[in-house]
């Protein structure tokens, strides 16, 4: 596998922004059931993954938030792909990335009913806060954080 940092208007990464967005409609039964909709002038990085035979795996983004914390956006692993490592090593390459910014907090927002991405979320570290930013009232939120510990 291979993580390459694109543009947010890359077509693969279009593509799987796109499908992981009618898997949550389909959850949801709604196209928009999102607040806080990131875009590409507001991402500072956006990354996918390609398996080895160069197919698109996963995607992910940062959205920063201030001056030492950015938002997880649009993480994102095809479901043939879940469960091998993919989102693993999207983090750890958005890890990588908000450390080099200097970034210390990791923050982000998930649907109520993605349970796999709770699990997984709080597998890597995050633990549940109370909702922020635009996602404030929404009652279909879940927000985690987790604060980087600097490289050795």
């Amino acid at each position: 596998m291979r993580i390459k940092e694109v543009p947010w208007s890359d077509p693969a990464g279009e593509a799987l922004r796109r499908d992981q967005r009618n898997e949550i409609a389909e959850v949801y039964g709604t196209p928009d059931s999102e607040s806080g909709a990131p875009s590409g002038p507001d991402i500072a990085v956006f990354v996918v993954a390609y398996a080895d035979d160069g197919t698109p795996v996963g995607c992910a983004g940062l959205r920063l938030l201030g001056e030492d914390s950015a938002e997880l956006k649009r993480m994102y692993v095809v479901p043939a792909q879940r469960g091998t490592g993919v989102a693993a090593e999207l983090l750890r390459a958005l890890e990588a990335s908000a450390r080099a910014r200097g970034l210390t907090t990791l923050r982000l927002e998930t649907g109520d009913r993605l349970h796999a991405a709770h699990r997984f979320y709080t597998r890597s570290g995050f633990t549940p806060i109370p909702n922020y930013g635009p996602y404030v009232d929404s009652d279909t939120s879940l927000c985690f954080e987790r604060r980087l510990q600097p490289t050795a």
